[in-house]
């Protein structure tokens, strides 16, 4: 896939038209405004938002304030006991321990305070631009973020599920399902906190999800520096929510303020296809192949990748932490971790069932 500065710039130096959008309230630095009274008549409006427009959506008022306030008093108490432990935080695009952060936030919230978690997502506009751009059957998670005075901003990127990948593994991956990954996945963060610029709301680029090579160009210093020249940044306001293409290139600014810990709920929506249609014990079927690939003659890649979770998403980032990269290690790869170092079968099995329980769900 080719990759050029030059076309890039073509598509994201372009001008949001507030004619083509009706239903919005204006646009501000090429980014749509709605307000929180927007309704199904803009469906396909959004849809044309997300996908061929400005790549970004700001609700105003999507979420009432006090309801905001009762989600984040259970968010900072849930912080407070995560600090006490001790344990590290791993981010994916930030040093582990520059922000505050609760991975998986959403089962935990729930178990923790069902009437504040019925409050908070009984949300029209959260299920209006869900279902824009995902259909029916789709699932949320939710990462509370805290970014505190004085942390740096984050480099920009793109999101899930190419974003999370080195460009040699992305190259991997071929130009279709580059075009094909944003459909499987809607970004979105409601503000918790009211956030002037100098608190670093989010760094946006609009139109640069319509690029077809960003899951390989946003690796590059030449689009790095492009990005750091040219983002907008947007104010928010408590109970406003962004929602965003996952392929816009994006990334948090930096916080500059003396005493404003900046929280936002960062909601990752996702779609019901991006699922098989059988489940598989995947750890019984790595027990029984292991002794019969330690002499395998054959392709044990081959076969590695047929038997073994290839994929390290979902986790439970708690335990199973990005800390040496973007993604733990998968179950494919600690298998032939295993196959080149030559383990017994007693050392994999134990890998095994620790790496699985890492990953086990536990609100």
């Amino acid at each position: 896939m080719d990759i050029c500065l030059d076309d890039f710039r073509k598509l994201v130096e372009q001008t949001t038209d507030p004619g083509e959008y009706r239903h919005a309230a204006g646009v501000e630095r090429n980014v749509l405004i709605y307000d929180g009274t927007a309704g199904r008549e803009a469906r396909d409006e959004l849809i044309r938002a997300l996908l061929d427009g400005p790549g970004i959506v700001v609700f105003k008022g999507a979420f009432a304030a006090a309801v905001v306030d009762r989600a984040t008093a259970v968010f900072t108490a849930m912080i407070e006991e995560q600090k006490a432990t001790g344990a590290a935080r791993g981010d994916h695009f930030a040093k582990p321990g520059a922000n505050d952060r609760i991975w998986g936030a959403v089962d935990k919230f729930a178990v923790r305070d069902p009437e504040a978690f019925a409050a908070y997502y009984d949300n029209d506009i959260l299920a209006l631009i869900s279902e824009c751009w995902l259909g029916p059957g789709y699932q949320v998670t939710s990462q509370p973020n805290v970014v505190n005075p004085g942390s740096v901003a984050q480099v920009a990127h793109r999101d899930y599920h190419l974003g999370f990948m080195s460009r040699e593994l992305a190259e991997r991956y071929p130009a279709h399902l580059h075009l094909l990954s944003p459909a499987l996945t809607l970004q979105g963060a409601v503000a918790h906190v009211d956030m002037p610029v100098e608190t670093g709301p989010t760094l946006y680029l609009p139109h640069s999800q319509k690029y077809p090579g960003g899951y390989l160009a946003f690796h590059q210093p030449e689009f790095t520096e492009y990005f750091d020249a040219n983002y907008v940044q947007l104010p928010l306001e408590k109970g406003d929510a962004a929602f965003f293409n996952p392929a816009l290139f994006h990334g948090a600014g930096a916080n500059r303020s003396a005493d404003v810990r900046r929280m936002a709920n960062l909601l990752q929506v996702s779609s019901a296809f991006g699922r098989a249609m059988e489940t598989v014990d995947r750890v019984a079927m790595c027990r029984a192949l292991y002794p019969v690939l330690r002499a395998y003659p054959g392709n044990v890649d081959n076969v590695v990748a047929t038997a073994a979770e290839g994929y390290a998403f979902p986790t439970n980032l708690d335990r199973d932490q990005p800390v040496d990269g973007m993604a733990p290690q998968t179950q494919a790869d600690l298998m032939r971790q295993a196959l080149t170092e030559q383990w017994d079968a007693s050392q994999f099995e134990k890998a095994l069932r620790d790496q699985q329980e890492r990953r086990r769900a536990a609100a």
